[in-house]
C-alpha cells in the first residue's frame, strides 16, 4: 500500500521515535480508524483472541471476557450502543470485540481488585498479535454501557470496558473526510516523564 493511499509516511520516525532501544513493533503499530473492505477469517480472529489468552492474570483468575460481532447481525447489535460519532468509521470494520471482565474472584462474590488492570493487559496482546498478522486495531470507549449490558444480556458481574475495532487497514478515501487529519501515528511523552519520583529518595 503507497504512502499517498494510507496519508502515512513509510517512515515512522516522522511521527515516533524510541528513546531507548525496543522492538520496532511496539512503535510501528498505531490505532488507524480506517478499515478496508475485506473480511477477516475465523481463524485468524481466534489467533488474536488466543493471544490474548496468555495474558498474565492476578491470580491467574483470567477475568477477560470477549463479545464478539463478525455476523452481520452481530454488527447490528454492537451498532445499538456504540455513539453515533464513532459509527462513522467502526461500521466499516469487519470485526468488533467488547473487551469486557468478570468482577468477582469466586462464586462468593468477593471482588477482584484487579479485573480491570488484567482485561488492560489481555488487549495490550490481543493487539500486538493482530499486528503481527497484518491487522489493524482501535479501541474504543465511544459507547452506552449500559445499552450494551441491556442488548448483549450480560449478567451483572460483567464490567464492559472497550469495543475493539478489528480489520486490515484501509485507505484514506475509505474513512470519513472528518477523520483524515487525525489517522496518522500518534507520538508519546518522554519518558521520564512517566516516572514517578519517589519521595524521600528524590534530591531537593
Amino acid at each position: 500500500m503507497s504512502t499517498k493511499e494510507t496519508g502515512i509516511s513509510e517512515d515512522i520516525s516522522v511521527y515516533r521515535n524510541a528513546e531507548y532501544p525496543v522492538d520496532p513493533l511496539f512503535i510501528e503499530r498505531w490505532s488507524s480508524r480506517s478499515f478496508a473492505d475485506k473480511s477477516v477469517s475465523s481463524e485468524t480472529l481466534y489467533t488474536v483472541l488466543e493471544a490474548a489468552r496468555w495474558a498474565p492474570s492476578s491470580s491467574n483468575l483470567q477475568p477477560w471476557r470477549f463479545a464478539v460481532a463478525q455476523t452481520e447481525e452481530e454488527h447490528t447489535l454492537f451498532q445499538q450502543f456504540i455513539l453515533p460519532g464513532n459509527r462513522l468509521w467502526t461500521d466499516k470494520a469487519p470485526v468488533l470485540i467488547l473487551i469486557a471482565s468478570d468482577k468477582r474472584r469466586d462464586d462468593s462474590g468477593e471482588i477482584n481488585s484487579a479485573h480491570k488492570f488484567d482485561a488492560g493487559t489481555a488487549w495490550g496482546y490481543l493487539s500486538i498479535q493482530a499486528n503481527l498478522l497484518g491487522l489493524s486495531t482501535r479501541a474504543i470507549g465511544g459507547f452506552n454501557h449500559e445499552k450494551a449490558i441491556e442488548v448483549l444480556g450480560l449478567p451483572e458481574y460483567i464490567e464492559p470496558h472497550a469495543v475493539v475495532a478489528l480489520g486490515y487497514q484501509g485507505t484514506l478515501d475509505q474513512l470519513d473526510e472528518k477523520f483524515h487529519d487525525k489517522d496518522k501515528p500518534t507520538g508519546r511523552r518522554k519518558l521520564s516523564e512517566s516516572i514517578l519520583k519517589i519521595r524521600g529518595l528524590t534530591e531537593e
